[in-house]
């Protein structure tokens, strides 16, 4: 970098921190007018487009609850404690999930949280029957529906927890949520080896909306809504969505057409990565 490329930078970095401090001086007002800061930061290359959606994502789990994110009662993989241990195994082994609520008469009757490394463990030491199972589980953490994300994930951190059951206004289970559920919500979504199958490309909410993620063929998602949005042009939801905004959205963003309201619920500066769909009332 040459002096003068290097003087420029430094007055350009110095006007932004002038203005981001006269900006705080006199106190901004709303969430929006921190981050319409920030933005400006990103504009002068203060702050990369990376951080800049980590950051957005930190600052909208302040106003998350946790009924937005938890996996619904009807989707949770549990166990039953009246079940022969060896009957599930197999499928604990295939669900490659490391935390399984255990249950009792019913999902309302959370007993406890089997780790498969755990129970495994017992499998390899010719130990897997039900006294010994119930020794090693986890006691269950119960968070309410309307509990706030960085709060849930500041108990997380505290307790070494990363599973919680969702409880409704009546102490019945509505759900679970993890750790990774919440993370995801700052970094995006986290994908691993597992993350493959198609199945969870779409997946719905309490809310009556569905989760969706940009990579879902648009041919798959009309036959899921039984809808007919364009499939010649591009092959991906994301594709179709990017191009009715007509450049790359943040986070948060809405748009309508063909029926829905398409919300993005995670981007990063190259992409989008997860849509919240809602389909318009008829």
């Amino acid at each position: 970098m040459s002096e003068d490329q290097s003087s420029s930078r430094s007055q350009g970095s110095k006007s932004w921190l002038e203005r981001i401090s006269q900006a705080f001086s006199s106190g901004p007002e709303t969430v929006e007018d921190v981050l319409e800061i920030l933005r400006d930061a990103e504009t002068e290359s203060i702050i990369d487009p990376d951080s800049m959606n980590i950051i957005e994502g930190a600052i909208q789990v302040i106003d998350m609850r946790v009924d937005e994110i938890m996996i619904p009662r009807s989707q949770m993989i549990t166990v039953k404690a009246s079940s022969d241990p060896k009957s599930f195994l197999g499928d604990i082994i295939n669900s490659a999930h490391s935390r399984f609520p255990v249950i009792g008469d019913s999902a309302d009757d959370v007993i406890g949280i089997l780790l498969a490394k755990d129970l495994l463990g017992l499998a390899v030491n010719n130990e897997l029957h039900w006294p010994r199972i119930r020794e090693i589980l986890r006691p269950p953490t119960f968070v309410p529906e309307s509990k706030r994300l960085n709060q849930l994930l500041k108990e997380f951190r505290e307790t070494r927890n990363h599973m919680a059951i969702v409880v409704d206004e009546y102490g019945g289970t509505a759900g679970l949520v993890t750790i990774e559920d919440v993370l995801e919500q700052i970094v995006g979504e986290i994908e691993d080896e597992h993350d493959v199958d198609e199945e969870t490309n779409i997946k719905g909410r309490e809310d009556g909306s569905y989760s969706v993620k940009a990579v879902t063929s648009v041919e798959d998602f009309n036959e899921f809504f039984n809808c007919k949005l364009d499939e010649e042009e591009f092959d991906t939801i994301g594709g179709l969505v990017l191009k009715e905004f007509g450049h790359l959205p943040r986070r948060g963003e809405q748009i309508s057409f063909g029926g829905f309201q398409f919300t993005i619920a995670n981007a990063d500066n190259r992409s989008i990565r997860l849509l919240q769909v809602t389909p318009s009332a008829v």
